[in-house]
């Protein structure tokens, strides 16, 4: 096993699993389960080949550190420019939400200790404490990301022991919204929860000895452990809950506290899983941030923090209690980003390619032709309009 693609794996993985896995059961349990996990399937397909493209790009990029240079190389200067707006957009708004979500669970853990904390204080605390790490670089985050994937299964996994025999057919077959607009108007909150676009241009060129089959299963891999993560959760959260109850679920302590109630042990195991969630979550996103920073404004560390981790830090203290509707906003940009503007670099590569590309064992095209590119398309389109 190559154990540093596997933990790169992990890192898509650890950077989808998050803020996603809180605001699932909270936008469809009202549904029913066959068709929110019908739309996850979808949603998690569509996310997937994005994310293929996206590593076709890099990987046929030379010298490409950031989405920055990957854009200048590809769809020139004003490609360039558009997509370091919308990577710069997309990345506030998720570590926004993150620094959100997880201030709000440091203040609940450290009130169960009679130790009472201000959320300024949680957000700063965590950022700081986090942002340790990704100045480390990428190595550092893929052996700490093991350590911390490995004990969230675990969370999620004791989780699962305890929720698993309160589930009742009663609830799992529960459905209080018949309305598939409503439905359909879900599917950028679902999108954002599988987003690991962000750090597809630091792992590929972190893994730049990697042959293209290894590059394909690293992003496969790392999209298929959310999508059982979150489909595991969303069954037993709604087996567990009526739709009435989540869907007044306004933050994780909400959640948190509802199952507390039917177990002593669960608010400790829960609190510890959606922080890790949250900070792999945060590792991956800042990682990416810090990393495009790096490649277009300094190479200077503390230029660089600034840049990475005072504004979203800021914008976090500006939108209290807007967990949901950050996450929402990163949904938007992202469909710009994590669709269009990689199928434009695909387009523009191919035309360029030589059979000596195809030959290479370093580089991959992602398979599909000119029919998974239009259906790519098609997909984005669809995305932008469930938000009209």
């Amino acid at each position: 096993m190559n154990f540093k693609l596997f933990g790169s794996a992990l890192i898509l993985s650890g950077t989808a699993l998050g803020a996603g896995m809180l605001a699932i059961p909270m936008v469809l349990a009202q549904f029913g389960l066959f068709y929110s996990t019908l739309l996850m399937l979808v949603i998690c397909a569509g996310t997937t080949y994005a994310a293929l493209l996206l590593t076709e790009a890099c990987s046929k990029t030379e010298l490409a550190f950031g989405i920055n240079t990957v854009a200048n190389k590809t769809i020139g200067k004003g490609g360039q420019l558009v997509t370091n707006a919308l990577f710069y957009l997309l990345l506030f708004c998720m570590l926004i939400a993150y620094i959100l979500g997880a201030a709000d669970l440091i203040k609940r853990i450290f009130s169960m200790m009679n130790v009472e904390m201000s959320i300024e204080f949680a957000q700063v605390a965590f950022t700081l404490f986090a942002s340790a790490f990704v100045v480390c670089g990428t190595q550092i985050i893929d052996k700490l990301n093991r350590l911390l994937f490995f004990f969230m299964i675990s969370m999620l996994v004791l989780t699962l022991i305890i929720l698993i025999p309160g589930m009742t057919a009663e609830n799992l077959s529960q459905v209080t919204n018949h309305d598939k607009g409503m439905l359909f108007d879900t599917s950028t909150i679902l999108f954002t929860s599988f987003a690991s676009m962000p750090v597809i241009p630091s792992l590929v060129a972190y893994n730049k000895e990697a042959t293209k089959q290894q590059l394909r299963n690293m992003v496969i891999l790392g999209s298929i452990i959310p999508l059982i993560c979150y489909l595991v959760w969303l069954y037993a959260v709604v087996g567990n809950l009526t739709a009435n109850e989540i869907t007044h679920f306004s933050n994780i302590s909400d959640l948190i506290q509802t199952f507390s109630a039917k177990n002593e042990y669960i608010e400790i195991i829960l609190s510890i899983f959606t922080s890790l969630a949250l900070l792999t979550s945060f590792l991956g996103v800042a990682m990416a941030l810090y990393n495009q920073n790096k490649d277009m404004i300094s190479h200077n560390k503390i230029v660089t923090y600034v840049c990475t981790f005072v504004l979203p830090l800021l914008g976090a203290g500006l939108a209290a209690d807007q967990f949901l509707s950050v996450l929402g906003y990163a949904g938007v940009i992202l469909v710009f980003l994590a669709i269009f503007i990689p199928l434009a670099m695909v387009v523009t590569l191919r035309k360029k390619e030589t059979e000596e590309v195809h030959q290479n064992l370093h580089i991959y095209t992602a398979e599909g032709g000119k029919l998974a590119l239009g259906l790519t398309l098609l997909f984005g389109l669809l995305l932008l309009i469930s938000q009209i």
